[in-house]
């Protein structure tokens, strides 16, 4: 499940839901193995109950929106693409490679000039989802380095709201904005931007059309604002890392950018290539207003 904080304030919870079924007797089933009718129609009517209020749990806390659950796997992605797909792939073709993003959200921050340092010594291109308001007007050189050195340049809003919660017309502005710091900066409007804490909607899908923005997801997260433990971190990413997944890092956190150099160096013995998002779905090309998760 997707989570991610506030810049400002408490983060959100990150809820994994994947239950384990046991094939163990239910305690006080009788000799034959089945229970009489009456506490098997008030077991199974508890039962729905609780997933209910579980996946409704979840949704709440994992960020994802219950009015826009409809997403697109970059493996989906890559196979609708018709034969005059222009997407551009990197140094490998993802549908026979074993690709994964890496991707980091709300900088550039003070320590962003370390992480680009590591990912050109390591020679591997990453996806920054960019915050505008005392980030990326603050950083202009650190997101012209960006542009420069190959990596995707993308859209996290201007001051990091929760979209939802806006009307359009705020929404609109939130990415505009940014998108028009990033222009100014690098000569070229973003195509991609990530909803703050995942959470998105119609209203949101439609404002991202508007803008020519595809919408990005996530399939692993450390959880990088609640610890600086560059160890854990590092063991969080390669403990969820999988074929085709988009990793969620944080490149103003403390511990965050120690524990990248240690995260390539592992995956690549793992077998992974590193990709930007729109290298990960090549041939096809990110649609805007579409959401797009592992």
């Amino acid at each position: 499940m997707l989570s991610e904080p506030a810049i400002s304030g408490a983060p959100d919870t990150v809820v994994s839901a994947s239950p384990e079924e046991s094939n163990a007797p239910t305690p006080g089933a009788s000799a034959g193995g089945r229970r009489p009718r009456s506490r098997r129609r008030a077991r199974a009517s508890g039962t729905a109950v609780a997933a209910a209020g579980a996946l409704s749990l979840a949704l709440v806390l994992s960020g994802c929106s219950s009015e826009q659950t409809d997403t697109t796997s970059p493996a989906s992605a890559r196979s609708k693409a018709g034969d005059d797909a222009k997407g551009k792939q990197g140094t490998v073709d993802c549908a026979k490679a074993k690709c994964i993003a890496l991707t980091f959200d709300a900088g550039p921050g003070k320590d962003t000039g370390q992480l680009l340092d590591t990912l050109k010594d390591k020679k591997v291109p990453a996806t920054f989802f960019l915050l505008g308001k005392n980030h990326v007007k603050k950083h202009p050189d650190l997101v012209r380095r960006i542009a420069a050195e190959g990596h995707e340049v993308a859209n996290h809003t201007w001051s990091h709201p929760r979209l939802t919660d806006l009307e359009p017309d705020e929404a609109r502005k939130e990415l505009a904005l940014t998108q028009d710091a990033i222009e100014e900066i690098t000569g070229r409007k973003p195509t991609l931007m990530r909803p703050p804490q995942g959470r998105t909607n119609k209203d949101v899908s439609k404002v991202s059309k508007e803008l020519g923005l595809s919408q990005v997801l996530w399939s692993v997260t450390a959880k990088d604002y609640s610890t600086t433990d560059s160890a854990l971190i590092k063991k969080r990413v390669l403990d969820q890392a999988d074929r085709d997944g988009i990793i969620l890092l944080h490149d103003i956190y403390d511990g965050t950018v120690p524990a990248v150099p240690g995260i390539i160096d592992a995956l690549h013995k793992r077998g992974f290539t590193f990709v930007t998002v729109p290298q990960l779905m090549a041939p096809a090309v990110p649609e805007p207003g579409e959401v797009y998760r592992p």
